[in-house]
């Protein structure tokens, strides 16, 4: 670890202990110890971010809640993705307005991607007055400070950075799951997709050095994690930056060598950037799961190039049988944009064409929103609403023929499942995920949840499976999509 660092991480610790007089001060008034919530909106590195933002509340001495009526400190960690997501924060800010009329001691705090536009900043200020800290995506690492920096101040505090060169280590985190932790390996984006803001608001890439990451993932596994998510907005061009460049592909081969660590996934790929390395790296593993989430977001050529995603329908499709030649058990999903401006009902079959032809366990469809900022936001011909619902809806119905007809082919085999939860519905029944992401809900005892066990599959309903437990696998017992465990019978 730096000098550069380790002095961040004293400056970090001194004011964490600021916020734990606010604390005990707090506790002495109110006869308890204050509450705070940490709400996500988004994507997993979000998500991951959160953990880290809730690792310092908790540090400062709060007691974490998922109840926003609870609490005595609630931050949003916002999403900018959809103009439809800044609609949400808006709304969830007038709830709680009124709750903070009830408890005035109520801190609020906004930070995240939606922070990041000056619009979003110019509006909290002028109508969102009771809001009393707000930052940006730059500088998550400086939150212990900007707590501080809030408690002992009856004013907005707002410190939002343009960008950053710097990535801090070893900031505290609170998982959310003692089995499975998401793992950033990089931040920022270099590939400005005419649709998204994503490289305005996180910044341009940034890759961690190769010893800092397999370090956390090793400190995680001793911690009882048996699968990570590495994390990036595009997974497949971390370490070009680096002073020593470390490719994907290698960084997935040092991470294969940690000892105890059962399952590893990363997200997302770009499908301009996944080389040959990196298939012959997934199809010669055992622990990277046979699921890759590969985004094609249209299947016209003239729509791609209007997205500025700099590949054509032919390469994606040649992409896809090369993984599916190298690794034939494979779960491929993808995201898909309708309603793009220009585009026709002729480029929807083109998208079309390529579901039926790659055939996806999965997709996530979305309906094109303009963001603000975004070359695609100012473009012309934008597509009628109605004209757009039916090109949807028309590719959502073959999106789901589709991915029932995969799943069903798995029917009656025996697969690994990472027991993650105790299903909500049916408290006999836990529910676990498999090598291709999808869910199966099968009975077993609650004290599973975080094992790997091998489930049959009995039952096909679409997008997921019921069905039974077979074995449970020991710590010295390992599988992956395809192969003979013990004589147990995979099909």
């Amino acid at each position: 670890m730096s000098n550069e660092n380790e002095m961040e991480l004293e400056q970090q610790k001194k004011y964490t202990e600021n916020c734990q007089i606010y604390v005990k001060a707090f506790q002495v008034e109110h006869g308890r110890v204050p509450k705070a919530c940490v709400v996500t909106f988004g994507c997993q590195m979000n998500a991951r971010d959160s953990e880290k933002l809730s690792g310092v509340l908790e540090k400062a001495g709060y007691e974490l809640t998922d109840v926003e009526e609870e609490a005595d400190f609630v931050l949003y960690n916002t999403c900018t993705v959809r103009d439809n997501a800044n609609q949400r924060v808006y709304g969830r800010l007038g709830y709680l307005n009124s709750l903070k009329k009830k408890k005035p001691h109520l801190k609020i705090a906004l930070c995240g991607c939606m922070m990041q536009e000056q619009s979003v900043i110019e509006k909290i200020k002028k109508s969102y007055r009771f809001v009393d800290l707000v930052f940006g995506t730059h500088n998550i690492f400086q939150f212990a400070k900007l707590l501080s920096e809030t408690l002992s101040s009856g004013n907005m505090v707002v410190d939002i950075w343009q960008e950053t060169d710097k990535i801090v280590e070893n900031l505290p985190v609170k998982r959310k799951y003692s089995y499975k932790s998401g793992v950033n390996i990089m931040f920022g984006c270099n590939n400005f997709c005419s649709y998204c803001i994503v490289p305005y608001v996180r910044g341009r890439e940034r890759s961690r050095e190769p010893k800092d990451i397999l370090r956390e993932i090793e400190t995680l596994v001793e911690d009882g994690v048996v699968e990570v998510m590495l994390l990036g907005q595009n997974v497949n061009s971390y370490g070009k930056n680096l002073e020593n460049p470390l490719s994907f592909a290698a960084l997935l081969q040092e991470v294969e060598k940690i000892e105890g660590l059962r399952r590893i996934r990363f997200m997302t790929s770009h499908p301009k950037d996944l080389s040959d390395d990196l298939i012959e790296v997934m199809r010669h593993s055992t622990k990277i799961c046979r699921h890759l989430h590969l985004p094609l977001q249209a299947g016209s050529d003239r729509i791609l190039q209007a997205m500025n995603r700099r590949y054509t329908k032919a390469q994606y499709l040649a992409l896809t049988d090369k993984l599916k030649t190298a690794i034939p058990d494979i779960s491929i999903t993808t995201d898909l944009i309708v309603g793009f401006p220009g585009e026709t009902p002729e480029d929807v079959e083109e998208t079309i064409d390529v579901v039926k032809k790659v055939q996806f366990d999965n997709a996530f469809t979305f309906i094109y929103s303009p963001r603000t900022g975004t070359p695609a936001a100012a473009m012309e011909n934008q597509v009628p609403e109605e004209t757009v619902h039916e090109g949807f809806n028309k590719l959502l119905a073959v999106v789901q023929e589709t991915a029932k007809e995969r799943a069903s082919l798995l029917q009656g085999r025996v697969m690994e499942a990472l027991v993650e939860e105790v299903n909500e519905q049916d408290p006999a029944f836990v529910t676990g995920r498999l090598g291709n992401n999808m869910l199966v809900h099968f009975k077993a005892d609650k004290r599973l949840v975080g094992k790997l066990v091998m489930v049959a599959l009995d039952t096909c309903h679409g997008f997921y499976y019921t069905g039974r437990m077979v074995d449970w696998l020991g710590q010295t017992k390992h599988t992956r999509l395809g192969k003979m465990v013990d004589n147990q019978w995979l099909s």
